[in-house]
């Protein structure tokens, strides 16, 4: 376990039924699932599950049903118990945790968040938010004060008086939301927690997730079987299939790089402009310039082999040169230092922009756009065949199967 890893799963299985432990050699023995129910009547949930999930990221668990991933979350916090395997949380095997110790974990280091809310009726909006502290023996005058801080956070702050069955299902899932946030919890499970909500508000509860985790840093462990959701909120994936593990990675991994035909025939139908930004997928500049005059540039630029090249100083990037011009510069007027004259500010993208935003910008320059950070600094380029590249489907990818439909066809290259 590294130092950063918040939770460690290794050598996990779980098979449902009553003698589980004596199917665990037909499992080993990589008996498929299906044999394994028509002949024992068990059913296998997990197979074989190693996971180390980082402090402070937000990791998805998607897969389609009956993957597995349901089951997964579950033995995180133990509502589940495994056949074989090990569960570690901080350092901590939580297998060896006995019940009073276990119920303190549970009300201590993680908080869960459900797919149909799990509100009390007969609570307050107020008390329910406030539910967590009350099994940690807080008081009444300071959990109800936390509690009104959380909802005021997601935005139900004059909502408090009123319960459950008063809100819609889009405000039960903010109250939900902050109930978990409510305990301080270092790690936050979510099942499915938006797939009830209509899609709208389900964009929302996204937008709303993801900018309480740019200031909670929290551990938040999402469970989805939609690809589009797993892609936006996830800082990595992790893809299941009949309860196997199928690849773990960032969202352009799982994009770009797809572990086997299952998981390309997954992403084939994401419409990847819209999935990834300009830093997950720019390349590093070709040539960068931080001389002063002209002449070391064109020696600079002839030395990378480059008819471009990006001018950066102490104050950050300045602009893009051509080695075309700098020569013309140098003919006519002898060597001196670079100035505005030669440089072309142009346009600069952002490394958080969403590739869709970028296309117009980059299809109609001549040499690659470079990404500049909010601090002025120079992170990469992306140019008009790297972008074509980026979202052309392969032509011998496999047809799609039943578990994901793919229509989007392949986009044609463009001259550089």
């Amino acid at each position: 376990m590294t130092e950063n890893t918040i939770i460690e799963i290794a050598g996990l299985y779980k098979v449902f039924g009553k003698t589980p432990e004596k199917i665990m050699p037909m499992v080993r023995e990589g008996v498929p699932k299906d044999t394994i129910l028509k002949q024992t009547g068990h059913t296998l949930g997990l197979k074989d599950i190693n996971l180390q999930i980082r402090r402070g990221e937000i990791f998805v668990i998607m897969g389609l049903s009956g993957s597995g991933k349901s089951t997964l979350i579950r033995h995180f916090n133990r509502l589940i118990d495994p056949t074989e395997g090990q569960i570690k949380v901080e350092g901590t095997d939580i297998m060896q945790l006995g019940i009073p110790e276990l119920r303190d974990f549970r009300r201590q280091k993680m908080s869960m968040v459900f797919q149909h809310f799990g509100l009390l009726p007969h609570y307050t909006v107020l008390d329910n938010v406030a539910f967590g502290l009350k099994t940690q023996g807080i008081n009444k005058k300071t959990r109800n004060a936390k509690a009104q801080e959380w909802l005021t956070t997601v935005g139900l702050g004059e909502y408090g008086d009123q319960y459950p069955s008063q809100l819609s299902g889009g405000q039960q899932q903010r109250v939900g939301l902050a109930r978990a946030l409510c305990t301080d919890a270092d790690i936050l499970l979510m099942d499915e927690a938006f797939s009830a909500l209509d899609p709208l508000i389900r964009s929302e509860m996204q937008d709303q997730l993801i900018s309480l985790q740019e200031k909670l840093h929290k551990t938040i462990i999402f469970i989805t079987h939609d690809l589009d959701e797993a892609l936006r909120l996830g800082d990595r994936i992790a893809i299941l299939r009949d309860g196997e593990l199928v690849q773990v990675g960032e969202p352009k991994d799982i994009l770009l790089e797809p572990a086997d035909d299952y998981v390309e025939a997954f992403v084939r139908d994401v419409n990847r402009a819209r999935a990834l930004t300009v830093d997950t997928v720019m390349k590093p500049p070709s040539c960068r310039i931080a001389s002063e005059l002209i002449s070391e540039a064109i020696r600079q630029m002839k030395q990378s082999k480059s008819e471009y090249g990006f001018y950066v100083n102490e104050q950050g990037y300045q602009g893009a040169v051509s080695r075309k011009s700098l020569e013309q510069a140098l003919e006519q007027q002898g060597d001196r230092a670079i100035d505005t004259s030669v440089v072309n500010a142009g346009h600069v993208l952002s490394p958080n922009a969403i590739i869709e935003e970028v296309i117009p910008d980059t299809l109609e320059s001549e040499f690659p756009l470079p990404v500049v950070n909010e601090r002025g600094e120079l992170e990469g380029e992306i140019s008009r065949r790297h972008i074509a590249r980026i979202l052309s489907v392969p032509h011998d990818a496999p047809e799609a199967s039943n578990e994901a439909n793919n229509d989007d066809p392949p986009s044609k290259d463009l001259p550089a």
